[in-house]
């Protein structure tokens, strides 16, 4: 395993924990900001929330803002700089594309919760990782784009991961305590609920709307994650994630679907015993966990009911109607801007589905076509991942320019 990644340890953190959200306005940060009221009520670990970003929703980041009292906010769009600074006198205001980065650089935390959807969150997740700071990652881009850049990052400056995904909150907690190194780990299964479309035939599933594609049957989440747990392209960067954090190969990292999402994820060991982390299907527990890691208290999601609990059900994947499965380990064996390039062209096809220029089928279609039209260069710099992510955005646009003529 990789200790400066996602191994637990025994450490102790400070009592007060000065956290930092970027992406605060959307479901992971909503429910990281009802976790710190829970946990500042209870008494049990005090948060203080001093710095706050978002991308467009300058009305919602003000009201998080006056609530916890922050001394400095980030705002994505420029545009909306002058009315957050208007209605948040003596706040310091970021605003433009660069403003969650000057926030992490400029603001006194110890905590970086990093929420902020696609490779908008990546330059501020790394600038957390120079300042040495305990990072809860709910940013799958961070290492899906970048993981070769973060890892020695992550041992120069003795920062950590800890990570927020239910899946890998989960085995991160089945591995605690685990005094074994990853060679003691036979593989890691992620569960998958099989998201909207789990029981309907690839053909039918290429010609879904949008609005069936958001129609989680599990989780509430924003519209880009959900679309990514339709195509389970969201399962695509768990599964590169997992081979950052856990330091694993691809061959030893598996998904099995399990529609109940009450088993978020187990490891099995060589001796072929199994470790599972069961709970609610609320994001609020692996927050919790993250924030307030290594301890545990009382916590403010759900507790589970075995009474209604009647049946625990797993099958395999479908790897030919989720097409995206196979790219993610495509993307391990390549290695280098490989999975900057499958993020990117991830993005910019699911807007274009959401904006309703493509059909839902055509979505891995062209992440695919970008992989094989895209060569992987060293990630050695972010300047290279950024040129990698701009060069499949690109792609993605051209492909649907090209379609259209």
């Amino acid at each position: 395993m990789n200790p400066e990644l996602a191994l637990p340890m025994q450490v102790t953190k400070p009592h007060m924990r000065r956290l930092v959200i970027l992406g605060s306005t959307g479901s992971i940060g909503v429910n990281t900001l009802n976790v710190v009221r829970h946990l500042n009520k209870s008494n049990s670990t005090h948060i203080q929330v001093v710095g706050l970003a978002a991308g467009q929703r300058a009305d919602v980041l003000i009201e998080q803002a006056k609530e916890f009292g922050v001394a400095a906010v980030a705002i994505a769009d420029q545009s909306q700089r002058q009315i957050v600074r208007d209605r948040l006198n003596g706040v310091t205001v970021h605003a433009g594309t660069d403003a969650a980065q000057r926030l992490v650089e400029e603001t006194d935390a110890t905590d970086v919760c990093a929420a902020m959807v696609g490779s908008a969150g990546l330059p501020a997740t790394l600038v957390a990782i120079e300042k040495g700071l305990t990072i809860a990652l709910a940013n799958k881009e961070t290492l899906v784009a970048a993981g070769a850049l973060a890892s020695p990052m992550l041992r120069e400056h003795g920062a950590r991961l800890i990570p927020v995904d239910s899946e890998h909150s989960a085995i991160f907690q089945c591995l605690h305590g685990h005094c074994g190194g990853r060679n003691d780990v036979k593989r890691v299964v992620l569960t998958a609920s099989g998201g909207p479309f789990r029981n309907t035939d690839k053909l039918s599933m290429a010609d879904a709307s949008v609005e069936e594609a958001l129609n989680h049957p599990t989780w509430n989440m924003g519209p880009k994650i959900s679309i990514d747990s339709a195509t389970m392209m969201n399962k695509a960067l768990e599964i590169i994630e997992a081979h950052w954090l856990f330091d694993l190969p691809g061959d030893r990292i598996n998904v099995i679907i399990h529609p109940q999402s009450v088993v978020h994820s187990f490891v099995e060991f060589e001796d072929n015993s199994i470790l599972a982390q069961l709970g609610a299907p609320d994001m609020k527990t692996p927050i919790q966990y993250a924030l307030t890691y290594p301890d545990r208290t009382v916590g403010c999601s759900e507790a589970m009911d075995w009474s209604k609990l009647q049946t625990l059900a797993f099958h395999e994947p479908d790897f030919d109607k989720f097409e995206a499965l196979e790219l993610a380990y495509q993307v391990i064996k390549t290695g280098g801007t490989a999975g900057a390039v499958l993020n990117a062209a991830n993005e910019a096809a699911v807007t274009a589905f959401l904006e309703r220029q493509i059909s839902f089928g055509r979505i891995v279609q062209l992440v695919a076509e970008a992989l094989r039209a895209i060569k992987a260069q060293p990630a050695d710099s972010l300047e290279t991942i950024l040129a990698a992510d701009r060069q499949a955005r690109s792609f993605v646009n051209d492909r649907m320019a090209q379609s259209v003529a």
